[in-house]
């Protein structure tokens, strides 16, 4: 019974967003607390979002003194020339900017965290998507399967994860990989030129000084990209009346219907002025005899974290301080530059507190356990020879439905254990293992999920519905590789 209400409980959650038809935030706590009192664990559902809660406040705690941190560097010009310079280098090409975007999210990955590639990426990209009308929703797709295929570095935490439970070196599991993760990787930039291919068939290439000079007074957040119609004000107006239009690279006339259309107008029109300040040399906020300070506190911040000198709460929390009272030593400055970048900070905070309902009641009440049971048994005796390709398969949807703690140190030794018994080595099952990252990324389990979408102003759900196929097919190359090698 729990088995079946574990998938039913994650189907209707996920249907309810997609659909539109509740918020992630009141979905994510309503639903799992109906089905908590529906398994007679009613009474257990205060304990549960506790430990939940507790678990998951180290990462809200980071979120927020990180959009905080890389908020004031947006505000002080850290990323302006860097969006300068893919402007020029993308040369207003909608083909070569989602390409682009691939290869930012790629490197800044190296770092291991999902959270800090996100905000940097989107921070440095999102002016030329709000410029040029480009489909939002194409950004968010690609830099998290991107960041997923790099999130298996040994730092980046799957890996190191998948060693422990096998207990094996993370290098053995690791390094072998490298062929078919390449292999991934390549897939996704593939990808990202395909979809671009596709938003510059839609909209054109532009000039840099049209780029720069001509506005569109619409904004692409496409689920179905390169259809040529588009959402408009960040698809907050399908409560409006359903207003949609056609937005060109030009200028464009992005009209809209339904009941308040106007409306729906003024607020594209208030967020592409503040979505294109990232190239607003006279901003206010702008402090460019300290560019060099920024630029080196920034790379400090980074190199502790990948260092681990602190956690990283406590480095972004100590790097915001910082940021704040050095470039703005006025109180009223530092209260204004933090009541800016509020509204992000309540949205993925609340998300992530959300999220630890959810989390909470499925561990809580033995849902995933029992779902993970049902899977592993499932398993025909026949294909037990091939348990590395099944754990592949498997990861990617027990990666996306689970946290990341839950599939490696739940469910792989489980897998492992079957696949031993057939003379399979663990270090194969461990690799196997790696497969769902892609997808993983895109989970309404991973905190850094929210941090995308909520910095990018897409629906969660149309996220969703765009990037899982991608996501999903980019898992698969990856474990086709593996096997083609050799590896898996």
């Amino acid at each position: 019974m729990l088995t079946i209400l574990g998938f039913v409980m994650i189907a209707t959650f996920l249907v309810l967003i997609m659909m539109k038809k509740m918020s992630p935030i009141a979905s994510l706590v309503l639903i799992p607390a109906l089905f908590c009192v529906l398994v007679g664990q009613g009474g257990q559902l205060g304990d549960y979002v506790i430990k939940g809660v507790g678990d998951l406040a180290p990462t809200a705690a980071m979120l927020m003194f990180a959009i905080v941190y890389f908020g004031v560097m947006i505000d002080v010009g850290l990323f302006d020339p860097i969006v300068r310079g893919i402007l020029r280098f993308c040369k207003a090409d909608p083909m070569r900017i989602v390409v682009g975007t691939a290869v930012l999210a790629a490197i800044v990955s190296l770092d291991g965290d999902g959270s800090t590639t996100f905000m940097i990426t989107v921070s440095a990209m999102y002016p030329l998507y709000k410029r040029l009308g480009m489909s939002r929703i194409v950004m968010t797709g690609v830099a998290a399967t991107a960041n997923g295929v790099m999130n298996t570095l040994p730092w980046g935490g799957p890996t190191a994860r998948a060693a422990t439970a096998l207990k094996v070196d993370a290098g053995d599991v690791f390094v072998p990989m490298i062929p078919a993760l390449g292999v991934g990787l390549l897939a996704v930039f593939f990808l990202a030129y395909v979809l671009g291919l596709r938003e510059r068939k839609r909209l054109g290439v532009l000039t840099l000084d049209e780029a720069l000079e001509n506005g569109t007074t619409s904004e692409t957040v496409l689920v179905k990209a390169g259809s040529g119609t588009s959402t408009t004000a960040g698809g907050s107006d399908s409560g409006k009346g359903g207003g949609t239009g056609t937005s060109k690279a030009t200028g464009g006339t992005g009209g809209t219907s339904g009941g308040s259309g106007t409306d729906a107008a003024d607020d594209t029109e208030t967020s592409d002025d503040d979505g294109f300040q990232g190239l607003d040399p006279n901003r206010a906020t702008l402090r460019p005899r300290l560019y060099w300070f920024n630029a080196g506190l920034t790379v400090a911040l980074l190199t502790a974290m990948i260092m681990e000198l602190m956690p990283i709460p406590v480095l972004f929390l100590i790097g915001a301080a910082l940021a704040l009272t050095v470039n703005y030593p006025n109180m009223a400055e530092q209260k204004a530059r933090i009541a800016a970048h509020a509204e992000n900070v309540l949205n993925v905070s609340g998300m992530v507190f959300a999220a630890a309902v959810f989390t909470g009641v499925l561990t809580g009440t033995g849902m995933v356990q029992h779902m993970a049971d049902w899977l592993v048994g499932a398993i025909p005796d026949g294909m037990g020879p091939h348990m590395a390709i099944v754990t592949g398969v498997l990861s990617v949807p027990l990666t996306y439905f689970m946290s990341n703690d839950g599939f490696y140190f739940g469910v792989l030794p489980v897998l492992a254990e079957a696949g031993a018994a057939h003379g399979v080595s663990p270090l194969e099952i461990a690799r196997a293992s790696l497969v769902g990252q892609p997808l993983h990324m895109s989970s309404p389990l991973v905190p850094a999920v929210y941090v995308l979408v909520g910095m990018a102003k897409v629906e969660f759900g149309d996220h969703t519905k765009f990037t899982v196929k991608w996501a999903a097919l980019t898992s698969l190359v990856v474990l086709a590789a593996g096997v083609l090698f050799g590896i898996i």
